[in-house]
C-alpha cells in the first residue's frame, strides 16, 4: 500500500509517499481501507516535532473515513470514521491507503455522501459540536464570538450555531475571506487587525455571551476581557501554534463570574461521538449544515497540501482523497 511516512521533523518536504506493507490485523484492532482524510493543524505541529508523544518514523493523521476490511467487531464493508485517540502520534494514522485502528476509535456511519465530503466532517464537526456543548445551555438570540472563523472548526461552528438560533460574530485576518464567512452563516464578520475590541463591542455592547477561541494561548486573555460578564470562553484550538499562556494569573485574568473552559475532541471519539456524527452527516446530506470543503488533494500531493494548509490559504477544510 501507499502511505505518507515521516522519518523526522521538518517542513512539508519530510512527508514522503512510500510503498509499505499493509498492516496485519491483531486482537482489538480493525483494518480500514482509507477513502479520505482531512488535514488538521495538529498534524502540522506533529510534523514539526512539536507533539511530545510522537515517535518517528510515523504515518501521520488524526482522522480518516473509509470501509472496514477485516474486524472482529464490525462487518466488512461497514463505513466508518475514526478520530484522535493518539492516531498519527503513538501509532500510525490515516495518511495511507489502509490504517490499522483500535476498535474503540471506530464510528460506524450510514451515509451516501461523496467520500471527500464525508472526510471533511469528523474531526471538524465533532470539535464544533463538543465546543458548543461545553458552553452549557444556549438560547436563540444569544451571541457567540468565533475567533479563527475561517478555520474548518470555525465554519462548522457557524453552521451548528445558526441552526440553534445564535447570533455569530466571526473573525478573520484576511479581508478577502469576509464573503466566505458570510456565506457560511456568520451574522457579522470582524477583520482582526490586532485589536477587535471596538468592533466586537459595537455589535455586542456588553460583550458576546460566549467566545469560542480557536487561536489559543495568545488571545485567551483578550477573549476573557471581551466576553460578557458571567459569560463563557471555550478554548478548542491552537491556530497560533502556541500551547502556553505566559504569566497567566487566573484571579486577575478571569472576571468574577466569567467561566473559562476547553474542549478536546478526544472526549467525543469512538462510541460517544457516534450519535453526534450521524446527526452531522445527516444534516450535511439534507443541507442543514455545510461541509465547508475548501480543496481536495490526492495522496501524491501531500507535500503541496501541507504547504497550502501551513500558508493559511484555506477557508474551511482541506481533504486528501485516495484514488
Amino acid at each position: 500500500m501507499r502511505a505518507v511516512v515521516v522519518d523526522g521533523p521538518g517542513g512539508p518536504e519530510v512527508l514522503r509517499v512510500r510503498d509499505v506493507p499493509v498492516p496485519e490485523v491483531r486482537h482489538g484492532w480493525t483494518l480500514v481501507r482509507v477513502e479520505g482524510f482531512g488535514l488538521n493543524r495538529s498534524e502540522l505541529m506533529t510534523r514539526q516535532g512539536l507533539s511530545p508523544k510522537v515517535r518517528f518514523p510515523r504515518v501521520l493523521g488524526i482522522e480518516c473515513v473509509g470501509v472496514v476490511v477485516e474486524s472482529a467487531r464490525l462487518a466488512p464493508g461497514t463505513k466508518v470514521a475514526a478520530v484522535m485517540g493518539e492516531m498519527g502520534r503513538e501509532f500510525d494514522g490515516g495518511y495511507a491507503e489502509y490504517a490499522l485502528l483500535p476498535d474503540d476509535l471506530l464510528i460506524p456511519v450510514q451515509t451516501d455522501l461523496p467520500w471527500e465530503v464525508f472526510a471533511a466532517l469528523p474531526e471538524t464537526y465533532l470539535t464544533a459540536w463538543g465546543s458548543l456543548a461545553a458552553f452549557g445551555p444556549v438560547s436563540p438570540g444569544q451571541s457567540l464570538l468565533i475567533r479563527g472563523g475561517t478555520s474548518s472548526v470555525g465554519m462548522a461552528t457557524m453552521s451548528l450555531a445558526r441552526e440553534r438560533g445564535l447570533v455569530t460574530v466571526a473573525t478573520t485576518r484576511n479581508r478577502e475571506k469576509v464573503a466566505a464567512l458570510e456565506k457560511a452563516g456568520a451574522s457579522h464578520v470582524v477583520v482582526d487587525g490586532g485589536d477587535i475590541g471596538t468592533d466586537v463591542r459595537a455589535l455586542c455592547r456588553d460583550g458576546p455571551d460566549f467566545v469560542l477561541d480557536l487561536i489559543g494561548a495568545p488571545t485567551v486573555p483578550d477573549s476573557l476581557r471581551l466576553v460578557k460578564r458571567g459569560g463563557t470562553v471555550c478554548v478548542a484550538g491552537m491556530l497560533s501554534g502556541e500551547w502556553v499562556i505566559p504569566d497567566f494569573q487566573p484571579v486577575a485574568a478571569i472576571p468574577s463570574g466569567t467561566k473559562l473552559t476547553a474542549f478536546q475532541s478526544n472526549d467525543i471519539r469512538g462510541a460517544p461521538g457516534g450519535e453526534a456524527l450521524q446527526a452531522i452527516v445527516d444534516g450535511v446530506a439534507s443541507g442543514v449544515y455545510q461541509p465547508n470543503l475548501d480543496r481536495v488533494f490526492r495522496l501524491e500531493q501531500i507535500v503541496e497540501a501541507h504547504a497550502y494548509m501551513e500558508a493559511n490559504q484555506a477557508t474551511g477544510k482541506v481533504v486528501v482523497r485516495n484514488d
